[in-house]
């Protein structure tokens, strides 16, 4: 495994997580993740730092990179005043590594350290955060988060390599950010969104620029607490390649948008424009009175490079099923419930145990920390689950320690791609299906923190 520090791809204004180890951990093979406090410039000069927690007091986290088949060795060291955990999302690996602490593990206490081993099984880009109730939404709010990428065996043609972490924060006037983590507000409606759009924890980066016709991958992580972006891709031509670290087959999204959900990842291939002077800009569109945000711009300059190969399909992977018997499968509707109505006053601010309560799956508030599970299935069952959203706001609903097919609205026929979680619109309903191949106890929440810690959640068994 590969730990790697800040580099610079095509400018030096916009710091990108480059592929090259230049530091090891000890001697000993471990990479250190040190949760700690930080400062990081995350606006422009000459507003001043801005105080985060981060991994080695940074954001993003140091990425950790490998090639399909090695090992990852990572210590976890808490140096704050909270305990945490690490959840390693969208990486199908042992439960006892990957589970939520207090349903699986134990979390690491203040001034504790544990190590993690584990080989992922699955190449693609993941993204590594942490799991512990109630103070995921702080921690992830303030900076903990990195990128982890398991390099396929071989390698996909692109002549430069960009992965965005994107991210929204809300800062007071002096740069800092706003502590109001669990404000009822955020609760009981889409959760803590930001002002501030940042790439890598930067913002109002000033154009990169590439060759003309240049291929560029791009590996975007949404980093956000809560909000589901919806991502304007203007100029260029590209094609999807992989969703939630999952190759499909390559495609346009359709009207040029992207909806990334928190804690989603997609992986681009983007053919500039061949001729100089043109752009390519990665837009946040605005939501909530906010505005839209552009994110990145790329300008085209100098000799233009020859046409790219053709984009063609990835191998399938071999280790997931190439059907699902849905005849057969383990079905269970999932209602969710809960947040603002039409006719709550706009003055409700619930606290304590009121706040914790303000979400539910059917008709339960839960951390998904306890009490039975939702449902209990031998190793290799299939399952489908209805996620009937009845609340007023869009939910992110995220399966732990596997993936899944998002079903046709119409029909039993299903989304050609897996992923690890899915967007259900308001009042509407979404049918999910998928092996349940990972043995353990795995949660089933909404990725959006202020949901998730506020009874958005349950747990599942794989016997």
């Amino acid at each position: 495994m590969q730990l790697t520090r800040r580099a610079v791809i095509g400018s030096v204004a916009l710091t990108l997580l480059p592929s090259s180890a230049t530091r090891a951990a000890g001697g000993d093979g471990f990479v250190v993740l040190e949760a700690r406090p930080g400062e990081i410039p995350l606006l422009p000069t000459p507003s001043a730092p801005t105080k985060i927690w981060g991994f080695g007091g940074d954001v993003p986290g140091p990425l950790l990179r490998a090639k399909l088949g090695e090992p990852i060795n990572v210590r976890l060291a808490n140096k704050l005043d909270q305990p945490t955990a690490l959840h390693w999302r969208g990486m199908r690996i042992a439960n006892e590594i990957d589970g939520a602490a207090g349903l699986v593990q134990n979390f690491v206490a203040p001034g504790e350290s544990r190590e993690f081993t584990f080989t992922p099984p699955d190449a693609g880009t993941f993204f590594y955060q942490p799991l512990v109730q109630p103070f995921s939404g702080e921690q992830l709010g303030r900076g903990l988060q990195g990128v982890v990428i398991v390099d396929e065996p071989k390698p996909i043609f692109a002549d430069s390599e960009l992965i965005l972490v994107l991210d929204d924060w809300r800062l007071d006037g002096n740069g800092q950010i706003v502590p109001d983590f669990d404000n009822p507000a955020d609760v009981l409606r889409q959760g803590r969104l930001g002002a501030i759009g940042s790439v890598n924890a930067r913002t109002k980066t000033p154009p990169l620029t590439f060759a003309p016709g240049a291929r560029l991958r791009l590996r975007l992580v949404n980093a956000a607490n809560a909000r589901i972006m919806d991502l304007g891709l203007i100029g260029g031509a590209l094609k999807v390649i992989a969703i939630d670290g999952q190759f499909c087959d390559p495609f346009e999204p359709a009207g040029r948008s992207l909806p990334l959900g928190p804690g989603a990842r997609c992986d681009l291939l983007l053919d500039l424009a061949p001729l100089e002077g043109q752009e390519f800009r990665l837009i946040l569109r605005g939501e909530a009175e906010l505005p839209d945000l552009t994110l990145l711009t790329i300008r085209t300059e100098g000799a233009a490079k020859p046409p790219a190969p053709p984009i063609l399909p990835q191998p399938l992977n071999p280790l997931l099923p190439a059907e699902i018997k849905l005849e057969k499968s383990k079905r269970l509707d999932l209602v969710i419930e809960g947040g603002a109505t039409r006719t709550t006053p706009s003055g409700f601010k619930p606290t304590g145990e009121a706040l914790r309560k303000v979400w539910s799956i059917n008709g339960k508030s839960s951390t998904g920390l306890e009490g039975p599970p939702l449902f209990s299935v031998a190793k290799g069952a299939p399952v489908t689950l209805g996620l009937v959203n009845k609340s007023l706001y869009p939910q992110a609903i995220h399966v732990q320690g596997h993936v899944v097919r998002l079903l046709h609205d119409l029909d039993d026929g299903w989304e050609p791609y897996w992923r690890d979680s899915v967007i259900v619109p308001p009042l509407k309903t979404k049918h999910i299906a998928f092996v349940a191949d990972n043995p353990g106890r795995w949660l089933i929440a909404s990725a959006i923190m202020d949901h998730f810690a506020n009874g958005l959640a349950a747990w599942f068994e794989v016997t």
